[in-house]
């Protein structure tokens, strides 16, 4: 039984196994993804408590509850702090929107720009949170919710607050997995409650 298993409740030998047993490279690739990302055997340069802060942050973004739930309990389970905890919650509220925002450059797909709020943790938030994850968040959100607006000028504000080129690498790639998951999961519940 995977993370996505787990998520959804799929049982050994269920329709849904049997659906997810028709693809078992997606399912391996999957859980390895998940392993790399969130239980890494060297974390490296980013903890397992930004890695786990980052998925609830970026999961809360998308809305989907019960794994950000997974998400936060695996952060508690870090030993990180209440205080940290209710920081995150209070980044993922704050910063909720109901994107993608952004513009594309000048031509026929500028019909489909849409503008929306930016956002930065304010002053008691980036106290909160510390540097290093308060400039992770603004950065998260951003390529969750604009992700059209992203350049590669923000990185500047990650280099800043301490951040590495390898360190904003493995954020980059917990957005993309988290969104692969958030999908994923989401469509397999939808199969579930059809049954």
């Amino acid at each position: 039984m995977d993370v996505i298993d787990r998520l959804v409740g799929i049982a050994p030998g269920s329709a849904l196994d049997a659906i997810r047993a028709r693809r078992p490279e997606a399912r391996t690739h999957a859980e390895a993804s998940y392993q790399a990302l969130f239980a890494p055997a060297e974390a490296g340069e980013v903890s397992a408590t930004e890695r786990l802060a980052a998925a609830v942050f970026v999961v809360g973004l998308h809305g989907e509850a019960t794994t950000a739930a997974f998400y936060r309990d695996a952060l508690a389970a870090t030993g990180a702090a209440p205080a940290l905890l209710a920081a995150v919650d209070q980044a993922v509220q704050a910063a909720a929107g109901q994107g993608p925002f952004g513009r594309y450059p000048a031509g026929p797909l500028s019909v489909e720009d849409s503008p929306g709020p930016a956002w930065q943790p304010d002053a008691a938030l980036r106290g909160a949170l510390g540097a290093r994850l308060a400039a992770a968040f603004a950065h998260l959100r951003l390529l969750v919710l604009h992700p059209r607006d992203a350049a590669p000028e923000h990185l500047q504000a990650l280099l800043d607050a301490g951040w590495s080129t390898t360190g904003i690498v493995t954020l980059s790639q917990i957005v993309s997995f988290l969104a692969f998951q958030v999908r994923v999961v989401s469509g397999f519940r939808t199969l579930a409650a059809a049954s």
